[in-house]
């Protein structure tokens, strides 16, 4: 079985590779760039039938490696508000969720942590499914707005929230400014992201090169923080009112790459119910899928978490 498995990932990532030289990418040019790519992505509900409600990877410790990717990503989000501190804010405390996506993790922090909670995206496709599939009985709204221009007054929130945004901004610096800018003094900052090899640590070279501009072209990514540029970004902030914590979690989060290929494999009906156009969309996201893994795996790429208080 699992060989099987391997040879129909083989066999469809050449398929891809094909198509990856035939499809225009998706380079960064704007933040329309990224709004019109998510716009795409869900109006066509593709990554939802595959991944479920959570875009975001998830989380395997030792004793969860064969965890449903699903299920993963559900633990990523406890792990990371248990990690953060977040759950040490009481029920009723305002979160602001910066990348909401169509609204997996802003429910989950309404519905087991009590949180009041304004989810935003620069997509107005997820903004509307995420309310969609919002109960009213959730304590959790959605809002269409730009990560760098949060129109919110300073000091607004308890907590804020943000996994996998950074590297769909340009500027690192304001995007960490805005974070901080809206928490309250003593309020949470969690933040999780996709980061590039510190260059101190290894220039990027050779294929290196090939990849990373794979990387940053085909998903609208403008550039990549190193986890150590980002919490300097942190703490040069003038809203940053104490330390920055970091951690690696690049093994933890690993597994979820080829997980997202094999759920083509387990859910077919997902991806042919959809029709001929959203198969040849699907596979047109494996080679980069697969870059990502590689990447993260040769440590090209690390999967970085932030912690810190306004």
């Amino acid at each position: 079985m699992l060989l099987r498995s391997i040879v129909s990932i083989a066999f469809v990532s050449c398929i891809s590779m094909l198509l990856i030289w035939l499809i225009r990418d998706r380079k960064y040019q704007s933040i329309n760039t990224v709004a019109t790519a998510y716009d795409k992505w869900t109006k066509d509900q593709l990554l939802e039938r595959l991944w479920g409600e959570h875009i975001h990877l998830g989380f395997y410790d030792a004793s969860s490696q064969k965890m449903d990717f699903r299920e993963a990503k559900v633990a990523f989000v406890h792990k990371l508000v248990q990690w953060s501190g977040l759950d040490q804010l009481p029920k009723g405390s305002r979160i602001l969720d910066v990348g909401c996506g169509i609204g997996g993790s802003t429910r989950i922090l309404a519905k087991d942590y009590g949180f009041e909670i304004i989810g935003i995206s620069i997509s107005s496709a997820q903004v509307r499914r995420a309310s969609e599939l919002t109960s009213d009985q959730l304590t959790c709204s959605f809002q269409v707005m730009d990560a760098l221009d949060l129109n919110f007054p300073e000091s607004t929130f308890d907590g804020v929230w943000s996994v996998e945004v950074g590297p769909h901004i340009q500027d690192k610096q304001k995007y960490a400014d805005e974070l901080l800018r809206v928490l309250r003094p003593g309020g949470v900052l969690a933040v999780a992201d996709w980061n590039k090899r510190n260059l101190q640590d290894g220039e990027i070279v050779g294929i290196e090169k090939w990849v990373m501009r794979q990387l940053l072209n085909q998903w609208a990514h403008p550039e990549f923080a190193s986890i150590s540029g980002f919490k300097m970004n942190l703490l040069r902030s003038p809203f940053c009112g104490g330390g920055v914590d970091t951690e690696d979690w690049t093994r933890a989060t690993l597994p979820s790459w080829n997980e997202s290929i094999m759920e083509g494999i387990r859910r077919p009906k997902a991806v042919f119910g959809l029709g001929l156009f959203s198969v040849i969309k699907g596979l047109r996201e494996i080679p980069t899928i697969l870059l990502m893994r590689w990447a993260f795996a040769k440590g090209l790429m690390r999967f970085g978490v932030f912690r810190s208080r306004g």
